[in-house]
């Protein structure tokens, strides 16, 4: 600043080399840009202090007025420089956000390598009849549709997320390994210790145990299941494995629900919601979405089906579920 007009903006980009405090990196910026400059401004505005004294000089770190609105400006130069500098580098390196996910993923679910192709699972039903499974794959990242698949249940009687659970696992890589196909660095179970433990009995029997990674993703508190650990690994809600995983869970569970639906128009399946007045396939579509099957749906409170469907159609099915049996008829 020279009276009181900006005449020059630099940024001066500081990589650690040893263990140096922001303290002493913030003096070495201010020594390097007052020797580049060959300047002896008497007031140098930062948002701490430095570790050392600058001759001939003071150092001031405000909290309000023009002052800290510089040092604002200052701050939002340096974010968009360093955005403006990882979009060149993308230009050169396009892969370099996905690698960069990628090692992050490794990193955070303790991986051996990469997990570069990604198998989600879920399975769901109606009423307890009809139970499906569906699964999804994500290549570097993102989804790769034409892997996705859906699954009708063949062995299973009645409702068994367990033993459906582990049919289909076991269907999949029986079906990888006799066609000599890529296996996936990672398998994700919609489900908590129960459906990882039920999916671990195909690998287990496949001989595939501990030559794919395998965790389980329990809904309620977003925790993360590994084979033998009893205490779960909670990542950070804001990490972007978590976020991944996430997406991977919701794709996977908005297929299985799509193919239920297909069904259901079809006339194939018949569900006890479309026979509820005013709840179509979109509604019911929602709910089985939200509890995954009609038991759950039944058990469900006013609030929670009002939070999914809103107050008048969550309030049309949870009076329907309250009925004796003979008047739902």
């Amino acid at each position: 600043m020279v009276n009181g007009a900006i005449v020059q903006s630099h940024t001066v980009e500081l990589k650690k080399k040893l263990d140096e405090s922001p303290k002493e990196l913030l003096f070495h910026a201010v020594f390097e840009l007052r020797n580049r400059f060959e300047s002896n401004a008497p007031e140098i505005i930062l948002p701490l202090r430095p570790q050392e004294a600058i001759p001939d000089a003071k150092y001031t770190i405000p909290q309000r007025g023009d002052k800290k609105q510089l040092l604002e400006l200052s701050e939002r130069n340096c974010k968009f420089y360093k955005l403006e500098k990882e979009k060149q580098q993308e230009l050169v390196d396009p892969d370099r956000h996905t690698n960069r996910i990628m090692a992050t993923m490794k990193k955070d679910l303790r991986m051996n390598e990469e997990p570069r192709h990604i198998e989600c699972f879920d399975n769901s039903n109606f009423q307890g009849d009809y139970p499906v499974a569906a699964m999804v794959c994500f290549k570097n990242g993102k989804p790769d549709k034409k892997e996705y698949r859906h699954y009708n249940i063949k062995t299973v009687e009645g409702p068994n997320d367990f033993a459906s659970m582990e049919e289909i696992i076991y269907r999949r890589y029986k079906r990888l390994l006799d066609e000599e196909k890529d296996l996936p660095q990672l398998i994700v179970i919609d489900g908590g210790k129960g459906q990882l433990s039920a999916a671990l009995k195909s690998l287990d029997k496949l001989d595939l145990r501990g030559k794919i990674s395998i965790i389980g993703i329990a809904k309620k508190l977003e925790e993360i299941y590994y084979p033998g650990d009893s205490l779960p690994l909670y990542l950070d809600k804001k990490s972007e494995s978590l976020k991944i995983i996430q997406y991977l869970r919701d794709e996977a569970h908005r297929f299985g629900i799509t193919h239920h639906r297909k069904r259901l128009e079809k006339g194939t399946v018949k569900s006890v919601l479309t026979d509820i007045e005013g709840i179509g396939y979109t509604y019911a579509q929602k709910l089985l979405w939200k509890f995954k099957s009609v038991k759950n749906i039944e058990k469900a409170t006013l609030e929670e089906l009002q939070q999914t469907i809103g107050k008048v159609k969550g309030k049309v099915v949870f009076n329907f579920f309250k009925k004796p049996d003979h008047e739902k008829k």
